[in-house]
């Protein structure tokens, strides 16, 4: 498998929609993967680069809704577009809230479902690219000392040098030297760019 290629997972219970949408994703060049069931599709999900999934609404087992519930809660970047056979507009209200990227009723366009196939794959992309700036953020964090991250914390809360050092009972020379420190190792050339690196992460 190429790292620049496109999967969708398609997941109904029904194996002719399976096949009718896997043939269509395949003539414009995605790999498909179908899947009978949500637990199937999660233990085959290569979530490291930009995927869709195919999602019905009713499935065994755990139904689309479930598993988008799932997927939000795991982080999961891939993007859902839904199908269903069933008109329901509250499902669809709730999946469209939870980042779904379209809702489609069957029986549905192709060329409607190729283009939010191919939105589907922007927004994981993008999905992956802020998970991967936050991870490397997170990573330098790790690597902070116990009273660089107490100032980081103050200067995120948008606190002067001489209101650290008052609060942290330390030079304001001290503070200044701290927060050279911190710029030297996020590798920002501002204090602003260091309050953005520092909210772009959890456990500051």
């Amino acid at each position: 498998m190429s790292d620049d290629e496109r999967i969708v997972y398609i997941v109904d219970d029904d194996p002719a929609i399976r096949d009718s949408i896997a043939f269509l994703v395949s003539s414009v060049g995605y790999r498909p993967i179908a899947c009978a069931s949500a637990r199937e599709m999660l233990e085959r999900l290569d979530d490291e680069r930009p995927s869709c999934i195919v999602l019905d609404v009713r499935l065994p087992g755990l139904s689309g809704l479930e598993l988008q519930r799932e997927m939000v809660n795991r982080k999961i970047a891939a993007g859902i577009v839904f199908i269903s056979g069933h008109g329901d507009i509250p499902k669809a209200v709730r999946a469209m809230r939870m980042g779904a990227i379209d809702f489609l009723e069957k029986p549905f366009d192709d060329q409607v479902l190729l283009d939010r196939i191919g939105d589907a794959f922007a927004a994981s992309a993008a999905r992956l690219v802020q998970r991967r700036k936050q991870a490397e953020t997170e990573r330098k964090l790790a690597n902070l000392t116990e009273r660089e991250r107490e100032v980081i914390r103050l200067i995120v809360a948008g606190k002067t040098s001489k209101a650290i050092a008052a609060d942290l009972e330390i030079s304001v020379k001290t503070v200044e030297n701290h927060r050279h420190n911190l710029m030297t190792k996020a590798k920002v050339g501002s204090a602003m760019q260091l309050i953005a690196w520092a909210t772009g992460a959890d456990g500051i």
